[in-house]
């Protein structure tokens, strides 16, 4: 009896030993109750107030602008299956030929893409675990082949904040960064210094790494791996009550995962803080002019139903 106990407690060792190390060093996760109550769907931006933008827009002292976004094509780089493609069409005008007595003739575009192509915002319902989304909605719930019932990207009001840029490639002296290098809360602590700023509550948060140098130079490698912040900085980035992180990355985190975790900076943003994530934002020009703090403006398309979508937002000085 007490050799077969033994061979069973044996057996059962070895099929825990089997399991790949990580899979037991990741602990369950639960995303929590939004401080906003039960029925929020915006998460972080419920920072975003009367009060709060007309400071954010005290920032302007120049007016300059800058487009924050990247031209899409058919040849940009993007996330695994997505792509972008667009058709021109001139609709009863075959051969030359015009409408009216006036000769009227138009252009009409057809897009057939993703909407996680180029520059985009992330919205809470984009990311979630083990489908469970932002403030508990389980996936089975709100999610149809048609779009999302509850946290599309249509519920986001404009976002005017203040808007502050980290420059890392002035803290690793080159002009991209290295490939897998993972910010720390204090390499943030020392290029918010060398700027001369600091993080506030209700800050959209962007890092300039200099990656896009890498499109259509290397697109393997900017779309196979990037340097940007992990679980440490994200968990401090989050209690400074940002809205909104991102920058001139596709993933807008350290990629690959260094715990082989699937975009776990994701994960917490937005699905267990409600904050939102801006992939491939355009900040050399900022970074040039040292245009560190500025007012941050972005009213995204309304696609009822959809978690993320493309989008150019911009800069004022």
């Amino acid at each position: 009896m007490r050799f077969r106990d033994f061979g069973t407690l044996l057996a059962i060792g070895l099929a825990t030993a089997s399991i790949p190390a990580r899979a037991q060093e990741v602990p369950p996760q639960e995303v929590p109750p939004s401080p906003y109550g039960p029925k929020d769907e915006i998460g972080a931006a419920n920072l975003i107030t009367p009060d709060s933008v007309l400071k954010a827009t005290r920032l302007v002292k120049t007016g300059k602008t800058y487009p924050l976004g990247v031209p899409i094509d058919k040849n940009l780089p993007a996330f695994r299956h997505r792509s972008f493609h667009l058709t021109n069409v001139q609709p009863n005008e075959a051969g030359g030929s015009s409408l009216g007595v006036n000769k009227f003739t138009f252009n009409d575009e057809l897009v057939v893409g993703w909407t996680g192509v180029g520059t985009q915002l992330n919205g809470i319902g984009h990311i979630g675990i083990d489908n469970v989304y932002y403030n508990g909605n389980r996936a089975q719930d709100f999610v149809s082949v048609e779009g999302v019932k509850k946290l599309g990207i249509e519920k986001v009001p404009p976002m005017v904040a203040r808007g502050v840029v980290l420059d890392m490639t002035a803290l690793y002296g080159g002009p991209v960064v290295p490939e897998k290098t993972e910010f720390s809360v204090a390499d943030i602590e020392k290029v918010l210094k060398m700027e001369g700023i600091a993080i506030q509550k209700g800050d959209v948060v962007l890092f300039n790494t200099g990656w896009l140098e890498l499109i259509g130079k290397d697109n393997e490698k900017f779309l196979g791996v990037e340097p940007g912040i992990g679980m440490e900085a994200a968990q401090w980035l989050a209690d400074k009550g940002i809205i909104a992180f991102g920058g001139d990355t596709w993933a807008s985190e350290i990629y690959p995962a260094k715990d082989g975790r699937e975009f776990p900076v994701n994960q917490f943003m937005l699905a267990k803080r409600g904050i939102y994530n801006l992939e491939l934002i355009d900040s050399r020009a900022l970074v040039r002019d040292k245009a560190f703090e500025f007012l941050f403006v972005l009213g995204q398309p309304l696609y009822v139903g959809s978690t993320q979508v493309n989008i150019n937002p911009v800069a004022i000085r």
